[in-house]
């Protein structure tokens, strides 16, 4: 931890910080997989300022299609200046498709970056209005 501090890259978060992030995205009681852990690395980057993310992911991994690809449109909704694309990788993929996803979403990234498009009244999500998640796992303390 202490050997990134003070770099370009920050510093890593708690686990238990990290947590909380996703309450009322995803179950934290969403264990398989990278479970809830993957949707709180994008909301922690999206904190940290990073709005550009490409999440790689293996055909087929489910959960992360669940908690990677299931959340990037809440993700876009709370943070409306989030450009976010999924990118799967798998033998059958056609990397003619992958590349261009990515050459679409840094086409977006440099527009936005152009516009210095930020957030305005119209586009925040009040709290109130997040997505509320009631399941039995969500109350464990993990």
């Amino acid at each position: 931890k202490g050997a990134i501090e003070g770099t370009k890259f920050g510093s890593f978060m708690k686990i238990s910080d990290m947590r909380k992030l996703v309450k009322g995205v995803v179950s934290t009681g969403n264990i398989a997989g990278e479970g809830w852990f993957l949707s709180a690395e994008m909301i922690e980057l999206i904190h940290s300022g990073v709005n550009n993310i490409i999440c790689m992911q293996p055909f087929a991994c489910l959960p992360n299609h669940v908690t990677g690809k299931g959340i990037i449109g809440e993700l876009r909704r709370q943070n409306p200046e989030s450009n976010i694309i999924a990118v799967d990788y798998d033998p059958g993929a056609s990397e003619v498709n992958q590349v261009n996803r990515i050459k679409l979403m840094l086409t977006q990234a440099f527009r936005q970056m152009r516009e210095k498009k930020l957030p305005t009244e119209e586009n925040i999500v009040a709290p109130e209005a997040k997505v509320k998640i009631n399941d039995k796992y969500s109350a464990l303390d993990v």
